[in-house]
């Protein structure tokens, strides 16, 4: 049996026991991102709360108060290490009955021929939960070890193409531009052989590019990822670190099955909310042309269009 999920209140309250018995504090941002990450999941609460609280030098020193930015880099840290957790929630991946719950997900297309058996096995694995009769991935942390544990080994046969230090302009900031076009390049002239290298092939231009994407900014930035069945694309924001501050960069993914005018005109619309949220002027918009009909010469571009004073750019591949 599964133990149920806390509610805010009682992680709040966890977190302040390790504050009555150690005096070291949490600052109410660092407090609201472990709920955040976490959603109450009774594993995650616990290994992200003693990974932010006894596993470096500096947070073991009790005078430290914990800020949010030591809650990320904890986060980071479990994700990385692949905890035991992680690891097992991974191996459940490859069970098809999971697959045909979680690739269309990944996908962000509507569905209807899932069964509500495979539905209800990955829910009881704690996986998936409903939110206002939608299905969503359960907390964010399991919303990035998803596609990183379905791109591991493309990341690491990916290392001898794809260097870094090439993404990387002389002021330290991360060339999106160039990483972008690379990537179209890229999958231009590979993407059918390393697609059907995936297990969750429907989901793998996607994958592909998160992998590709993975790659550069494991060196010095994170991705964070929004997905989920019935919403019509995959939204990511980059955020790099660099001398001078943090650079973020909005990326939208699409998948195109039969009208370009159409799924460009609604990747804007949706691209466009989302940097309202995330309060940036500029994105990408990725549109995956999935028609057999056409040619990677009308498959490939690049445009720039303007909605709402923002910039976008749009990759056609």
């Amino acid at each position: 049996m599964r133990l149920g999920n806390f509610i805010q209140t009682e992680v709040d309250h966890l977190l302040e026991e390790h504050t009555q018995e150690t005096g070291q504090k949490f600052d109410t941002r660092a407090k609201d991102l472990i709920w955040n990450y976490t959603q109450g999941q009774p594993w995650l609460v616990n290994a992200l709360a003693y990974e932010t609280c006894f596993k470096t030098k500096e947070a073991r020193d009790r005078k430290q108060v914990i800020t949010e930015d030591k809650v990320i880099q904890a986060k980071e840290n479990l994700i990385l290490r692949r905890e035991t957790h992680l690891d097992q929630l991974a191996d459940k991946l490859i069970e098809n009955r999971v697959r045909n719950v979680i690739e269309p997900m990944m996908q962000g297309i509507y569905i209807d021929k899932i069964n509500p058996d495979d539905i209800q096995y990955v829910m009881d694995l704690g996986l998936i939960h409903k939110e206002n009769s939608e299905l969503k991935i359960s907390n964010p942390i399991y919303q990035e070890v998803i596609p990183r544990e379905l791109t591991t080994i493309t990341q690491y046969n990916l290392a001898s193409k794809i260097k870094p230090t090439w993404y990387i302009a002389n002021d330290g900031k991360l060339d999106m531009p160039k990483l972008l076009e690379a990537f179209q390049e890229f999958f231009r002239e590979h993407s059918e052989h390393w697609v059907e290298r995936f297990q969750y092939k429907e989901a793998g231009p996607h994958l592909l590019l998160q992998a590709f994407l993975q790659r550069v900014i494991n060196s010095g930035g994170r991705i964070e990822r929004e997905y989920g069945l019935g919403r019509g694309r995959t939204d990511l924001m980059v955020i790099w670190h660099y001398p001078q501050g943090i650079q973020k960069e909005v990326i939208e993914l699409k998948i195109l099955y039969s009208n370009l005018d159409k799924t460009i005109s609604k990747g804007l619309e949706q691209i466009d909310e989302y940097l309202d949220r995330c309060a940036q002027k500029q994105g990408h918009l990725v549109i995956f042309d999935r028609r057999v009909s056409i040619t990677w010469d009308e498959k490939i571009f690049c445009q720039q269009k303007m909605v709402n004073n923002k910039t976008i750019t749009v990759w056609g591949m």
